[in-house]
């Protein structure tokens, strides 16, 4: 065998593990795709996603899907294939991994600030829907987050309400800050909470970490219901993305008729304590989502609209969702009209 053809034959291992190596090294960037949908008027497990005890409630048609992302997980390794898989794929993108992470973001605190972020979703949306039905809802303080290595894992819960710490009456997040930072290192406070509608006290001992003392809570603004509502989804759905079809999920449960009229309506959006529609990530995955699940109508945050205008939407009518009473207002003229005059979305003059 010549020089050459030795040669050429040690190189073919190396050139497949050149490419091997291109191939499967990980890569700065996350990719988002079209994700689940979940019918929030309908069942999980065999219960209903939105639960009321002590108010009459009405089970129609229809159905108010909210929508979901795959996004790679925070130091997952993203290869070339998957790039390029997304790259021309219609209905993926990808993006930087620092326009979507911080540099040390890890699965776990992804997880647990998504599930922080639900718990205040999910009761923002009640809030606003008991309000636009009448109610009267009061404003308090609750737990949002436990970490589970710091001292108030198995002591304190989410959705704890925050009365006092330390003696100290709690009107808002900043004071049980400031009621932990006083503390005096190795000494217990005592925390009195109401939870599932009983006062109880417990006591934390905070521990000392980076110089600071922390008991491991997230305290954020919360909301007392004249009745229990809640709305049950799968914990590994997380983010506030979901708020706005949470309160009109809420919302149609507790008002007689179909919000709908029978259809099927999805979208995404947050909510402010105001009612105001906020943006969201992965839109166009969103719109993408819905499509496949045969919705008529797809609710979009303004800031959204004019990513959601060059989105494949097929035959759903895209609505600019600006609030949460103008939501309300332009279902009920779809309802009634579905050719109505809706708020949409449009791009802009290039």
């Amino acid at each position: 065998m010549s020089q050459r053809t030795w040669a050429g034959v040690l190189a073919v291992p190396l050139l497949i593990g050149l490419w091997a190596a291109v191939v499967l090294t990980p890569l700065p960037y996350v990719t988002y795709e079209p994700g689940i949908t979940v019918d929030v008027l309908g069942e999980e497990d065999g219960r209903e996603i939105v639960q009321v005890e002590g108010e009459q409630t009405y089970r129609d048609d229809g159905e108010l899907r909210l929508t979901t992302v795959y996004v790679s997980r925070p130091q997952a390794d993203v290869n070339l294939f998957e790039v390029v898989e997304a790259w021309f794929d219609d209905d993926a993108a990808v993006l930087p991994y620092d326009a979507v992470y911080a540099p040390d973001t890890t699965p776990e605190e992804s997880e647990r600030r998504g599930a922080a972020q639900m718990v205040s979703s999910q009761d923002t949306a009640i809030a606003l829907a008991l309000r636009e039905l009448g109610h009267e809802v009061s404003e308090v303080v609750e737990v949002v987050e436990v970490s589970d290595t710091l001292p108030a894992a198995g002591r304190l819960e989410v959705r704890d309400v925050l009365l006092e710490v330390a003696d100290r009456e709690v009107s808002s997040p900043q004071d049980v800050v400031a009621a932990v930072d006083d503390a005096r290192p190795g000494e217990p406070l005592e925390f009195v909470v109401e939870r599932d509608g009983q006062r109880r006290t417990v006591e934390v001992t905070p521990a000392e970490v980076d110089g600071d003392l922390r008991v491991g809570i997230t305290p954020a603004p919360g909301y007392a219901f004249p009745f229990d509502v809640s709305v049950r989804v799968d914990p590994a759905i997380g983010g506030p993305s979901a708020g706005l079809l949470f309160a009109l999920s809420v919302y149609d449960t507790l008002t007689p008729g179909s919000l709908t009229g029978g259809e099927v309506v999805a979208g995404t959006g947050t909510l402010d304590p105001e009612g105001a529609v906020g943006p969201i990530g992965g839109i166009a995955q969103k719109i993408a989502a819905a499509r496949e699940t045969g919705a008529a109508l797809f609710l979009v945050p303004p800031d959204n609209c004019e990513e959601a205008a060059g989105a494949a939407a097929g035959d759903m009518r895209l609505v600019r969702a600006e609030s949460l009473r103008s939501t309300l207002d332009a279902i009920s003229a779809w309802v009634e009209d579905p050719d109505a005059d809706l708020p949409t979305c449009e791009r802009s003059a290039e």
